[in-house]
């Protein structure tokens, strides 16, 4: 096994920004259990992997060229405090189209500013477990490649297909092919998540962490669902976005 060379090493710090990953196409896994997963999942391509020294062993893999990095240069390239000694740079899967989603079924959902990466990553990671068809991503909402996006989906990233959204008008879209959409809203006139129902084709909103949904996507026609609270506790305001829809999509499928 090689050791990475100047230029691979240079990319794996540069695969940490937004506008590096457009330019290149690509994306970093990070982390054992998210590259077996990956690998198991067999979705997205694995371009490269690099292996902290002494751990050239981790993974048992002859189709995928692999890397040798010191142990003080993949601490200065990982995105983590605490590297897992595996870095897989991988190919960012094509985004999809809206009228390919509108041909699928079942359960879609869409992102409203979600900007916090850990949030995201478990949004995805949820929608995979509960069978979603795929992923449309509001503007606003944090890059869906972002390092420590993909790092919370723990391997489920590219499972999904997904589309940079306009919220504002693709779910007017979606509704004009038959299509409800569902907001997830903690807000006074919104009905409990155990007296809905998922459609055969439903799309599932979740709002920006601070603010909720966006007034603009709210409309008469469209049910907003929350989650009630225990009635003796409200010294908490509201639910963690991530946790709140797996929540409603847990009720939702009951």
């Amino acid at each position: 096994m090689n050791k990475a060379s100047k230029k691979q090493i240079k990319l794996l710090r540069k695969l940490n920004r937004k506008k590096y990953r457009e330019k290149e196409g690509l994306f970093i896994v990070e982390g054992e259990r998210g590259v077996e997963q990956v690998i198991e999942n067999d979705v997205i391509k694995i371009r490269e992997l690099f292996l902290e020294e002494g751990k050239e062993d981790s993974v048992q893999t002859k189709e995928i060229s692999s890397f040798i990095i010191d142990k003080s240069t993949f601490s200065e390239v990982s995105d983590t405090t605490s590297p897992q000694g595996m870095i897989a740079v991988c190919e960012v899967p094509k985004e999809t189209n809206i009228e390919e989603l509108q041909k699928k079924d079942g359960l879609l959902i869409a992102t409203d500013r979600i900007q916090d990466p850990g949030n995201l990553g478990t949004i995805v990671r949820t929608a995979v477990w509960f069978g979603a068809s795929g992923i449309l991503l509001g503007k606003g909402s944090v890059d869906l490649f972002h390092p420590k996006v993909v790092r919370s989906t723990a391997g489920a990233t590219g499972v999904l297909p997904y589309i940079n959204s306009d919220l504002k008008q693709d779910l007017q879209n979606f509704e004009q092919e038959g299509w409800k959409v569902l907001l997830l809203d903690g807000n006074e006139g919104a009905t409990s998540v155990n007296k809905v129902k998922l459609f055969e084709k439903t799309i599932f909103v979740v709002g920006n962490e601070a603010n909720g949904i966006d007034q603009n996507l709210i409309r008469p026609k469209r049910d907003r669902v929350l989650i009630p609270a225990a009635e003796k506790n409200r010294s908490v305001e509201s639910l963690n976005a991530a946790i709140a829809l797996s929540i409603a999509l847990y009720e939702l499928n009951r």
